[in-house]
């Protein structure tokens, strides 16, 4: 773990979609989907071959010192490489790749990026399996998993955004342009869905990485040879794709100065405002009470519905379902162990009978049970489409036990409608992808809800808890590490808190509206009620060195005691007076695009500003 940004204990000691990728709303014809068949497939072969390969490819990456090289390039390459973070180990990764020559264009490029980066993960993951029967304690163990489990995910991720690209690329062919520009105008729902998978891909890398930051010996210096070079090897697709819109700027503009493309989203024409990603009878379905429901599965401990526990509904659901299979959870207190809806369990639909009726609970923690934070949830899902509604969910290790989640999220186009997240530190996980989260009541103490989704939170209630002595609350801890993740965190709507306890003594225990768990975090809040218990200076440093000018956190429009942004820190990521048309950026109807799959739940929603 980079200490700098390792998330700390506030105590002087360290913390321990669319299944079918190929699917658009306008099929292409037979030849072009024969065309790209073929090429998808070529594609996969390689990664195939990769996943056979028993060693760690070795790493291309230059020393830092050394001018950029021109030779055994074209300009379009180096100029690509010029609008990344890390153009030397961009330039090396590339210039032998097979068909890197023939690149006339951006789009190009950023194809053939992403398709030697999935060369690279498939490598990894392959190498990486290898070491699985080496001894290893527990903390070991748990880190090693999470790196197994996230490097296939990521996989995954970059499967669908080489699929989607290569797409985008023989509409460019067809179109007989080099540019790709209009393609884009009309595709930048595509866009989006890639540059989500593409930043999915970062952080699964980052969250392994930090994960084995926590453990040595071999195992460690064996992974971290298996992984090197990952993290920035997607930071530079992210960097080319999200510039591949404006193939004639290829000035070698710096990318820290260039707009980004994270906030232009299409405007639902009719105005509603909610994500696209779902349809009318959906949303129609979580709005029907719970009884009127014919559900796939039913959940009851008393044996009166087709399965006893959560685990066998989750086995027992179809894998890859292109439908949503709707699990009907009855009143009860479930505890089971590993309760997960994993990559391949899309479309899964839990509806509970209430708050506090229906409750999933766990009592995992770092400090007990010596486990990685990823490992601790109560409950954690990654399937695609996952929407859950009116269910509590509780983790119970207490506010001593340091990180210990309740509700871990990485699923996209996920909706949490009508829930209750209970916890102290680390309580909601919104670790990544496309998230939407309405009424649901929020408790913790240390950054209680934390990661790198692209999330929307609206009409929530953060419940601020009373920490142990010397902590101090802070509601946020957003990890956004890359200018070009279109990630972040948005509350709108909302209500900050306190609960009795710490009402009872919220002088002696601040609570803080957020603190940057990376150089790039990104929240705001915006139209929300903000407590007496928050401090005036409204936002925590992570620490006395870590930066705060690349950061970015907003306000606008809030109400309460502590609205006034008279006494908010001085610092220059933050903009505590944002203007109406910047904060639209991180309305439902712009934040996260797509509104049909929210829509469709029928989970009401505010596409705007209230004003």
């Amino acid at each position: 773990m980079n200490t700098s940004y390792g998330r700390l204990n506030q105590t002087a000691s360290t913390r321990i979609t669319d299944p079918n990728p190929l699917n658009t709303s306008n099929p292409p014809t037979r030849t072009r989907a024969c065309r790209l068949i073929l090429f998808l497939t070529g594609a996969l072969l390689i990664v195939a071959a990769a996943c056979g390969i028993v060693a760690a490819a070795k790493s291309m990456r230059q020393p830092r010192n050394e001018p950029f090289p021109s030779h055994g390039t074209t300009r379009v390459i180096r100029e690509s490489c010029r609008l990344t973070r890390y153009p030397e180990l961009c330039l090396s990764s590339l210039k032998n790749f097979p068909g890197v020559m023939e690149a006339r264009d951006i789009l190009k490029v950023a194809h053939i990026s992403v398709n030697m980066t999935l060369l690279k993960f498939g490598v990894a993951l392959s190498a990486s399996t290898e070491i699985r029967n080496l001894k290893m304690d527990k903390l070991t163990r748990s880190a090693y998993d999470d790196c197994l489990e996230l490097l296939d995910d990521s996989v995954d991720l970059l499967v669908r955004s080489l699929s989607s690209i290569a797409e985008m690329t023989l509409s460019v062919e067809e179109a007989g342009t080099s540019t790709g520009g209009n393609m884009f105008q009309r595709g930048s729902k595509s866009k989006q869905d890639v540059m989500t998978w593409l930043s999915g891909a970062m952080t699964n890398q980052d969250t392994c990485t930090e994960g084995l930051n926590n453990v040595g010996g071999t195992i460690k210096y064996k992974m971290v040879q298996r992984l090197q070079d990952l993290s920035e090897l997607v930071s530079n697709c992210l960097a080319i794709y999200s510039a591949s819109h404006k193939i004639d700027d290829l000035a070698g503009t710096p990318i820290q100065n260039r707009r980004l493309l994270g906030f232009e989203q299409e405007i639902d024409p009719d105005n509603s405002g909610f994500p696209k990603w779902m349809s009318r009878s959906e949303r129609e379905l979580l709005g029907s009470p719970t009884r009127s429901i014919q559900a796939d599965i039913i959940v009851a401990q008393d044996g009166s519905g087709t399965v006893k526990t959560l685990t066998e509904a989750i086995k027992k659901a179809p894998s890859n379902s292109g439908r949503r299979i709707i699990i009907l959870v009855k009143a009860g207190t479930y505890e089971e162990d590993n309760l997960k809806v994993g990559r391949k369990k899309t479309n899964l639909w839990f509806l509970g009978e209430g708050k506090g009726r229906t409750v999933i609970t766990g009592k995992k923690s770092v400090a007990h049970d010596q486990i990685t934070t990823f490992h601790t949830a109560a409950f954690a899902a990654t399937g695609a489409g996952f929407v859950v509604r009116d269910i509590t969910f509780v983790n119970e290790a207490g506010p001593s036990n340091h990180q210990a989640v309740a509700l871990r999220v990485g699923a996209d186009h996920a909706v949490i409608y009508r829930c209750e997240i209970k916890g102290y530190q680390d309580t909601l996980y919104v670790h990544s992808q496309r998230q939407f989260y309405r009424e649901c009541d929020i408790y913790g103490t240390v950054d209680f809800i934390f990661g790198n989704a692209a999330v929307v939170f609206q009409n929530c209630t953060m419940w601020a808890r009373k920490p142990n002595i010397q902590q101090k609350v802070t509601i946020t801890a957003q990890n956004r590490k890359d200018p070009n993740q279109n990630t972040g965190m948005s509350i709108h709507a909302c209500q900050a808190r306190a609960t009795n306890d710490l009402e009872a003594s919220k002088s002696s225990y601040p609570t803080f509206l957020g603190r940057p768990w990376k150089i790039f975090s990104r929240v705001v809040y915006m139209e929300t009620y903000l407590g007496d218990h928050i401090d005036p200076r409204g936002w925590l440093e992570w620490n006395a060195t870590s930066p705060v000018d690349k950061l970015y956190y907003g306000e606008y429009g809030n109400i309460g005691p502590r609205a006034s942004i008279s006494q908010r820190a001085k610092w220059p990521g933050l903009h505590v007076n944002m203007s109406k048309g910047e904060a639209m950026k991180f309305t439902v109807a712009q934040f996260i695009i797509g509104q049909d799959w929210i829509t469709a739940t029928g989970v009401s929603y505010q596409s705007g500003l209230s004003e």
